[in-house]
């Protein structure tokens, strides 16, 4: 077998891998949508009182050109930024902040930085920044303890990409959605309990599958304590599995467009990574998962813990495969996890992941309107800040639901009238009553990502003109491009006159070609670098942003490394499916190398009673479970448990075999056929032309 991770010696073949760069980790992040470096040995928070410098970006950046001074002039003035409300509620309950600004890990690494944006504290307009994205960005740089419901519910904001919610039971804390790493949210314990009355958790409520809402949950409680049903975990249906499969079949792929997403090897300043819509960005402490006592099934089920009443409304599909809201009667209090978060979100998310219904998310807020919305006085989520006010709660409920709702149905339309899915993005715009409302703002999603999205959700990649059905691969239409437009003098001449005029996309269509012709034409990437980047300074959205400015540093510097995590996280790993295991590694199979192999291998795991057949023929792996086949080449016989440090590349089949946890009955020689059969991810692959070089560079601050 191989465990999920790249191949790196493809020379040493036995049975059993034991590799040091486990592609496992990257797909845990890529599965969980945010990008928060994972440790497998346990840490501690050690809070410590110096903050980072602030970082700056790098040298060979240009700074803003007078064509996107303008247009950040023209969004200061025609936003509403008189609109003062955000800031007045996101203070609103505040308790108090923590005299440290760093949160460490037990080896002395920086779990989480406070004050790593504090040049958003100058009160500068940076034109490096959309205005609109600078104001998002300042409102979510406030970190501490806010109050919520008057002696009843609390949240710690800016601990962590998510809030960590505090609710007050008869005898202890049910904690909602607690972070992403364990020193953030063990932090963000001991501070409510240093600033409040010190109390026992006794539940945890996970309202979805992705990792800022379940990773720290070691940081809150012990698992023993779980297991004695001293502590319940609630979480809605599914959610064991979204949380681990979620596209772990493209997570290699995944990981790596992430870097350009979320902007992980970008450091934090006015030139580089300022926000991430949302919250600021993820932590990179210690990571873990601690399974459900409790699922959620109904589509509106109520439960009682520690005598707080809890109305649970499944909304699976919308913002994560498995999500659920939470309202709360007798504090008149609903908690809109991360489907309602005041931004426009991502229908089609850039790492890469399935495209999301954004019909069927409006519904399930419209659903939430009129069964919690009319009773309402305050809505909280897994981010940003909370909403006082029963007409405020129902005036962002409703922008968010026509949102959605317009997203859907204006984009179909248009598409219904000929427009296709290479022109949506400059033709669908939101209405202008919603583009004057803050919580419609582009800060996570994007109007021209999510309205493609849209349209490849109903008609696919497609738009109907056979020329783009069967398209040449961009390296070799690009000489023929570059040759027919009078070579690259030319192109770069001519691109020059279009990044002077602010024609910076004009610019970005010609460069793009003459650097996919010519990798090596430093000039080229450099000037493409330099358009990319000023798009990136236009943008609203974090996630274009970042993308353009991504590419913009790997353009003239080479791909950087360093910041990858290079360790899984035994929960996760625990967690996964066998079937999902040998799933992937059907990916991992390189046809081309397994030509003319044909062999059965029965794999049984004797603790949990499991069977699977692995056959490969005509180049393919396949598996099937609840079977073993008669005429198997090989049964490997080991527990599950035997199995999971091979998973995570920490044991070989040889080894365990060697210590009696496995047992190779037949013709051993076809896993080494296997092993030999299986190819290379390669984590750092290229997206832009002539970047392959890997620089080593300190991790962002």
């Amino acid at each position: 077998m191989l465990g999920v991770a790249n191949r790196a010696e493809t020379d040493a073949v036995e049975t059993g891998m034991n590799r040091p760069e486990p592609l496992w980790t990257l797909l845990v992040l890529a599965v969980c949508g945010v990008c928060a470096p994972l440790n497998a040995e346990a840490r501690k928070t050690s809070p410590v009182a110096s903050p980072a410098p602030i970082a700056h970006f790098h040298p060979q950046g240009q700074p803003p050109s007078p064509a996107t001074d303008a247009l950040q002039r023209n969004a200061r003035s025609s936003l509403p930024f008189e609109d003062k409300r955000d800031f007045e509620e996101s203070k609103r309950g505040f308790v108090a902040a923590p005299a440290y600004t760093e949160i460490k890990t037990a080896e002395g690494a920086t779990a989480w930085n406070f004050g790593r944006y504090a040049f958003l504290d100058t009160k500068q307009d940076f034109d490096s920044i959309h205005p609109s994205l600078q104001r998002q960005a300042v409102l979510n740089a406030q970190y501490g303890l806010y109050e919520v419901v008057p002696g009843r519910i609390w949240q710690v904001r800016g601990f962590d990409l998510s809030n960590i919610t505090f609710v007050k039971g008869n005898s202890g804390w049910i904690v909602f959605d607690p972070l992403v790493s364990k020193e953030t949210a063990a932090a963000a314990l001991a501070f409510a309990n240093e600033k409040l009355d010190a109390r026992p958790v006794v539940a945890v409520v996970y309202s979805h599958s992705h990792i800022d809402h379940f990773g720290g949950v070691r940081g809150v409680i012990d698992e023993a304590d779980v297991r004695a049903g001293r502590v319940q975990v609630i979480a809605p249906a599914g959610f064991m599995e979204a949380a681990i499969s979620e596209n772990v079949y493209a997570g290699n792929a995944m990981i790596r467009r992430a870097m350009y997403q979320y902007g992980m090897l970008l450091p934090s300043s006015p030139f580089g990574h300022v926000d991430q819509a949302i919250g600021k960005r993820a932590s990179s402490g210690t990571t873990g998962l601690i399974a459900p006592t409790r699922l959620v099934t109904r589509d509106i089920e109520e439960i009682v813990v520690d005598g707080v009443t809890m109305v649970f409304q499944n909304t699976p599909g919308t913002e994560a495969p498995a999500e659920m809201n939470t309202w709360f009667p007798q504090f008149k209090a609903f908690w809109a996890a991360e489907n309602i978060t005041a931004t426009i979100h991502n229908i089609y998310t850039l790492r890469g992941a399935l495209v999301r219904d954004a019909l069927q998310w409006s519904k399930y807020i419209n659903e939430a309107l009129y069964l919690f919305g009319s009773q309402a006085d305050v809505m909280f989520a897994a981010h940003t800040w909370p909403r006082w006010g029963n007409a405020r709660v129902q005036e962002v409920m409703r922008t968010q639901r026509d949102v959605y709702a317009n997203l859907n149905n204006d984009v179909l339309h248009l598409a219904n009238q000929g427009v296709t899915i290479n022109e949506i993005q400059n033709v669908y715009r939101l209405p202008a009553s919603l583009q004057q409302d803050w919580a419609a703002r582009s800060y996570h999603g994007s109007e021209e990502h999510n309205s493609r999205a849209v349209i490849n959700r109903y008609l696919g990649y497609w738009d109907g003109n056979p020329a783009t059905l069967v398209p040449a691969s961009p390296r070799d239409s690009a000489p023929l491009y570059v040759e027919m437009m009078g070579g690259a003098d030319k192109i770069v001449a001519r691109s020059r006159e279009l990044y002077a005029a602010g024609e910076y996309r004009l610019a970005i269509e010609l460069l793009n070609k003459l650097v996919y012709a010519q990798p090596a034409n430093q000039a080229a990437k450099d000037l493409l670098a330099d358009a990319f980047e000023q798009v990136g300074y236009q943008k609203e959205s974090s996630s274009l942003r970042n993308s353009f400015l991504a590419a913009a540093l790997e353009l003239r510097s080479g791909i950087p490394s360093g910041l990858i995590p290079q360790s899984s996280s035994p929960d996760t790993v625990r967690a996964m499916t066998t079937e999902l295991w040998l799933d992937y590694l059907g990916i991992l199979l390189d046809s081309r190398k397994a030509d003319g192999l044909a062999f059965k291998i029965n794999l049984v795991t004797p603790d949990n009673g499991e069977q699977h057949v692995l056959e490969l023929s005509h180049s393919t792996l396949t598996n099937i479970q609840g079977y073993q086949a008669k005429d198997a080449d090989l049964t490997i016989t080991i527990n599950r448990a035997d199995l999971e440090p091979i998973m995570m590349r920490k044991a070989t089949f040889a080894s365990q075999a060697a210590a009696g946890r496995a047992n190779l009955a037949g013709n051993a020689d076809v896993l080494k056929q296997l092993m030999a059969s299986f190819g290379d991810f390669d984590q750092y692959f290229e997206i832009m032309p002539g970047t392959k070089t890997v620089v080593a560079v300190p991790p962002a601050p």
